[in-house]
């Protein structure tokens, strides 16, 4: 599907995949409106990456772009996504950008509820190779962070290194897929080229939850 000229909105997770579709569709055309982050039921963190809602909001900042939350349970997920794209419909945005790249049961997912609303979904980097995904992102100048870590896959030395090629090398001599699509890790975005200027965040220790390791940001 083509997205030159079309208004979108992008599904932000505020990490790597999500923020290179965003170049892509930057890049092909398209003409981004908003940012969409689902927060978790307490609507202070990010439901994935459990990044703070103050630091989506000034990564937004930096991107020119406003940012639209939706607060939810696992449970209430996807009728709360649902009821959000219909919220961009409202608002002119047919489409929406999505950083999926291999897994068939997200594209699965993202296509019906976007079928549900009656809206497009736009994934400009399915099926491309996750290696070389992962070495644009870093060409192309973008920081960013591992913030959340399986346990069971990854040492805690990983929270807070930053994704550059001895990260990489890294995780590939530990066995793990480097991009990390199978959610073995999750990140988030600090500067780039799509960026006014760097994300300031603190680093305030770790947190254990239900197997994952987190950094408490700030």
């Amino acid at each position: 599907m083509l997205i030159d000229a079309q208004s979108f909105f992008c599904s932000w997770s505020g990490g790597k995949d999500s923020c290179l579709s965003l170049y892509h569709a930057i890049q092909r055309g398209g003409r981004p409106q908003c940012l969409l982050t689902m927060l978790d039921e307490t609507g202070m963190r990010s439901r994935s990456h459990g990044l703070p809602k103050d630091l989506v909001i000034r990564q937004a900042e930096r991107l020119g772009l406003p940012v639209v939350f939706r607060s939810a349970t696992w449970d209430q997920y996807e009728s709360r996504f649902i009821d959000a794209l219909n919220e961009m419909k409202e608002k002119g945005m047919h489409t929406g950008v999505f950083g999926d790249i291999d897994v068939e049961a997200h594209l699965e997912w993202v296509r019906r509820v976007c079928d549900t609303a009656g809206a497009t979904a736009y994934h400009p980097l399915w099926q491309r190779n996750r290696k070389e995904l992962l070495d644009e992102f870093i060409t192309l100048g973008f920081d960013a962070m591992i913030v959340v870590l399986k346990s069971e896959q990854l040492h805690e030395r990983f929270l807070g290194r930053a994704i550059d090629k001895s990260t990489v090398a890294e995780l590939e001599a530990a066995g793990i897929d480097p991009s990390g699509e199978l959610g073995e890790y999750h990140t988030v975005v600090t500067n780039g080229p799509i960026f006014s200027s760097k994300v300031p965040i603190e680093n305030k220790g770790q947190i254990t939850h239900n197997g994952y390791k987190f950094l408490e940001l700030a």
